[in-house]
């Protein structure tokens, strides 16, 4: 059997995706999601006297616990084959990867296990959000002291 004959019987036998399904599914879990994060920024606003601009520390930080506990319990594995790639978008998807990894490698020791294992999938997010955050930083600096803008 050569590849192309190959590739049309793959074609053939392989299931469709229902991708209008996986569609609406991702975007009813990444809007929950953000709507949950909507009404931790609420609470901080109402009961501890944050702004909105404010507010948005001290609630990523909670959707990070909620999604570090929700993954510890063996939650969030569920949620995200509910929702696909709504579970794994906003800042919940990323502290699972984190979470998930550190479980996964705590049978090797706490510092070869999970320590040297809890970056290896969330690393190169990180890296690149250090990376972007300077380059976006110096660009705003050169243009500011250029004159070109006023921030």
């Amino acid at each position: 059997m050569n590849e192309e004959k190959y590739a049309k019987l793959e074609k053939e036998m392989a299931p469709k995706t229902p991708l209008a399904k996986n569609i609406f599914f991702a975007f009813i879990t990444g809007g929950t999601i953000c709507l949950i994060g909507q009404f931790v920024t609420f609470f901080y606003m109402k009961f501890f006297d944050f702004t909105e601009r404010t507010a948005s520390n001290p609630t990523v930080a909670t959707m990070i616990f909620f999604a570090m506990l929700l993954t510890g319990f063996g939650k969030y594995k569920k949620i995200a084959q509910f929702g696909g790639a709504g579970a794994a978008v906003p800042i919940t998807g990323f502290s699972n990867a984190i979470v998930s990894a550190a479980i996964e490698h705590k049978s090797e020791g706490y510092v070869l296990g999970v320590g040297g294992n809890i970056f290896k999938l969330a690393g190169s997010v990180i890296l690149f959000g250090v990376f972007s955050a300077f380059v976006v930083a110096l660009v705003k600096t050169i243009l500011v002291k250029l004159g070109v803008v006023s921030w």
